[in-house]
C-alpha cells in the first residue's frame, strides 16, 4: 500500500513539471483544458478547463481513457473539491455539423475559458493551439498523460459528457447511449439502421 502510494505522489509529482515549469516562470493560474467526444457519431463535444490548487496533490489523476468509470467518478469529485476553479461546456452536434468538430472544439474549450472567473496566466491544452483568448497557449501533445491539470480537465470533461449521453439514452431508447456513449460502435449502426438518426446525430459524421 505504501508503494502504491509512493508511486502516485512520483507520478503526480512527474505530472507536475509542466505546471511547475509555468510557476517559476512566473504564472500564478494555470488552466489545464481538454476535451472529450470528438470522435463520436452523436452527442456534443465537451471541454472542460481546471486550474488546480499548486500546493494540493490530487494523487491518481491522468488521461480519463485510461481509468475506470469508477476512478473517474471519485476524481470528478476530488477535483471539483479541491481545484481552485473549473468550467465545462458543451456544442451540441448542431453547431458540430455546422462549423466542423475542430472549430467546435475550439468553441467549447473558448466558452471554457470564458467562464473562468479567474482570468489564467496561461493555457495548458491537450493538443490543440486555442487562438482568440488573449492567453498564451502552450499546447502539449498527449497532454492529459503529462500534465497534471489536462489530465484534471479530462476527468470533468468525460464523467460530464458520459452523464449527458446516459440522459439522452432516455430519451431516445433503443440506442445503446448509455452503453458506447454515441461512439461508433456496431451496436451503434444497427440502431441507426433499425430506428434512423435522433436529432442528436452528427449528420455531417453519418454522409
Amino acid at each position: 500500500m505504501i508503494n502504491r502510494e509512493e508511486d502516485l505522489v512520483i507520478k503526480y509529482r512527474d505530472m507536475s513539471a509542466h505546471e511547475d515549469a509555468e510557476y517559476n516562470n512566473g504564472a500564478v493560474f494555470i488552466a489545464g483544458i481538454d476535451e472529450a467526444g470528438r470522435g463520436p457519431l452523436a452527442g456534443p463535444v465537451v471541454a472542460a478547463a481546471c486550474i488546480l490548487n499548486k500546493d494540493v496533490r490530487i494523487l491518481g489523476v491522468d488521461d480519463s481513457k485510461k481509468l475506470s468509470k469508477k476512478k473517474r467518478e471519485v476524481l470528478y469529485s476530488e477535483i471539483i473539491e479541491k481545484a481552485l476553479e473549473w468550467s465545462v461546456c458543451a456544442v451540441d452536434n448542431y453547431v458540430i455539423d455546422d462549423i466542423n468538430i475542430l472549430n467546435a472544439t475550439k468553441e467549447a474549450m473558448r466558452r471554457c475559458v470564458l467562464a473562468l472567473k479567474t482570468k489564467p496566466d496561461v493555457l495548458l491544452i491537450d493538443a490543440v493551439d486555442l487562438e482568440d483568448t488573449g492567453i498564451r497557449v502552450v499546447p502539449l501533445i498527449k497532454g492529459d498523460a503529462v500534465s497534471a491539470s489536462i489530465a484534471a480537465a479530462s476527468v470533468i470533461a468525460k464523467v460530464t459528457r458520459d452523464r449527458i449521453m446516459v440522459e439522452y439514452s432516455e430519451i431516445y431508447p433503443g440506442y445503446g447511449f448509455e452503453k458506447h456513449k454515441g461512439y461508433g460502435t456496431k451496436a451503434h449502426y444497427d440502431a441507426i439502421a433499425k430506428y434512423g438518426r435522433t436529432p442528436i446525430h452528427r449528420n455531417t459524421f453519418l454522409k
